[in-house]
């Protein structure tokens, strides 16, 4: 008896080591999370009071279908998670029919530091959308749903683009490719979907990113975060020279195509930046980047002259 008891205490051990063995081979994959970390905002001020409960459940299924849905196939551990923001000012309707301005940001950390540099700064004047509480968030990037879904997984995945561009050159090409399909799937939706509508809007948008004409952009912002950015805290001088490449390299891409959504939406995210940036360093590189700043963003030349006192 003891011997048999002696055994079943040798198996229970072998079973506890494997049950731990588990543990630790599986945990570092349930520790993976999802890709973003949204923060969602809704100004409601304009609208009835009474409404309140019904938006306080729209932010829930926002944030629910932002944080916790996986948009990549790659594994991302819980700090590398992809800050961003989502602001809902409603501007109109009811019974379930809504309109808002959207403000969508992201940012990435800048290496070595504690800043984060702000990637993305987009308004979309026309977040129109139907939402009842409980609705369930159905999404599909070839097929048009709804348009609720379709413009939070349209700008998930602009967010991961531009912050998969900024680590590897060209590294967002399969995102921008679904942030197409979606902009296709939902085009005949209207609204800010119109591929020839309003230049500043979401379709807009997702033409300049997939534009060939638009390459350089995109190859400038691996230049612009991950070899100037990352690298000014040793070398400040040097990613100032960088910077300066890309605004020029930018300057010709608005030569092929004016005052597009993307180089808008470049500064409207970089503008205060740049500024701090190029307030030291030679005067000479200084003057012509603050040059080719009000070049392309006139109606903030004065805010870049300031870099130059």
């Amino acid at each position: 008896m003891h011997l048999i008891l002696l055994k079943l205490s040798k198996i229970t051990s072998m079973a506890k080591n494997y049950f731990f063995l588990l543990v630790i081979l599986i945990f570092p994959l349930l520790v993976k999370a999802q890709e973003l970390n949204c923060n969602v905002t809704i100004d409601m001020s304009q609208m009835p009071a009474a409404d309140k409960f019904i938006f306080d459940d729209l932010k829930e299924a926002i944030t629910n279908f932002m944080n916790n849905r996986k948009w990549t196939n790659d594994a991302f551990n819980p700090e590398e998670r992809i800050r961003c923001n989502i602001f809902l000012t409603m501007t109109g309707g009811g019974n379930g029919s809504y309109s808002a301005t959207a403000q969508i940001q992201s940012s990435r950390p800048i290496y070595g530091t504690n800043y984060e540099s702000t990637m993305l700064n987009f308004i979309d004047k026309e977040f129109t959308f139907e939402y009842g509480i409980g609705q369930p968030m159905d999404f599909n990037e070839n097929s048009y749903l709804n348009n609720l879904t379709s413009m939070l997984g349209f700008y998930a995945y602009v967010i991961l683009a531009m912050d998969y561009d900024s680590f590897s050159k060209l590294g967002g090409n399969p995102y921008i490719e679904k942030v197409r399909n979606i902009a296709n799937a939902a085009q005949n939706a209207g609204g800010g979907w119109k591929v020839f509508g309003d230049p500043n809007n979401r379709a807009s948008l997702s033409e300049n990113l997939n534009s060939q004409q638009m390459t350089a952009f995109r190859e400038g912002l691996y230049t612009y975060h991950r070899l100037a950015m990352d690298k000014f805290t040793t070398d400040p001088d040097g990613a100032r020279k960088m910077i300066l490449e890309v605004l020029t390299k930018i300057k010709s891409v608005n030569s092929l195509k004016p005052f597009t959504i993307l180089v808008k939406s470049f500064f409207l995210a970089k503008s205060d930046e740049l500024i701090k940036m190029f307030s030291q360093g030679d005067m000479q590189v200084r003057v012509q980047a603050v040059n080719i700043m009000k070049e392309l963003d006139p109606l903030n030349s004065e805010k870049y002259n300031n870099a130059l006192k």
